[in-house]
């Protein structure tokens, strides 16, 4: 009881998440606010890479971790969220390489066509709804590394201070991941310019 009288004394508004995530190393039941203030965030970035149901167990699972490693979050960041943003990449990641043999199998089924028809198919993608299954299909090309930098980046909307500091990484890294990527997605979608691209991926 005496534990849950000194929540109710925090004033969780004005504290910043590092100072939160501080107390919490002491004061577990303090964890609370840092889901409550980010998983809306970490659960929509985890079902836009691999739909709501897998978001619906992976939020969870990326707290716990979270909660896990609170005594080793590096509090000269006020904000908690790109920290978060890394932990939910890598479970992705783990999730994603479980799922890879049936990705492979409905690879497998996708038809080999010509370059005729493949310069017709991308003529006919006059929406974003059509570009965004092309789209899809490019991503999962990319490496984990570039696809996890470009995601970030394009639907999360992380500087690149902040995608290093979520993938521990350098800065330039960064940039080196995000223009690798961006070009192979460009290749794979048969030259379709970036801006467009970019804002199929910023819908997504």
């Amino acid at each position: 009881m005496k534990h849950l009288r000194r929540v109710k004394d925090v004033d969780v508004g004005a504290v910043t998440d590092a100072a939160i995530i501080a107390r919490s190393v002491q004061e577990p039941e303090l964890f609370s606010t840092i889901f409550d203030r980010h998983a809306p965030y970490i659960h929509r970035y985890l079902a836009r890479r691999l739909g709501v149901p897998a978001a619906d167990d992976l939020v969870a699972e990326t707290f716990l971790a979270a909660f896990r490693r609170r005594d080793r979050f590096d509090i000269t960041y006020p904000n908690a969220r790109p920290w978060l943003y890394g932990i939910a990449t890598n479970i992705a990641g783990q999730h994603r390489r479980t799922e890879e043999r049936e990705h492979r199998l409905r690879q497998a089924y996708v038809p080999a066509t010509s370059e005729a028809s493949h310069a017709d198919r991308v003529a006919t993608v006059v929406t974003a709804q059509s570009l965004r299954r092309l789209l899809l299909d490019a991503l999962a090309l990319l490496s984990d590394g570039d696809r996890d930098v470009l995601l970030l980046i394009a639907w999360e909307e992380l500087t690149y201070d902040e995608v290093a500091a979520a993938l521990a990484i350098p800065v330039g890294t960064v940039r080196s991941r995000l223009n690798r990527a961006r070009r192979l997605l460009r290749e794979q979608l048969g030259g379709e310019p970036a801006g467009t691209i970019e804002e199929a991926l910023s819908n997504g």
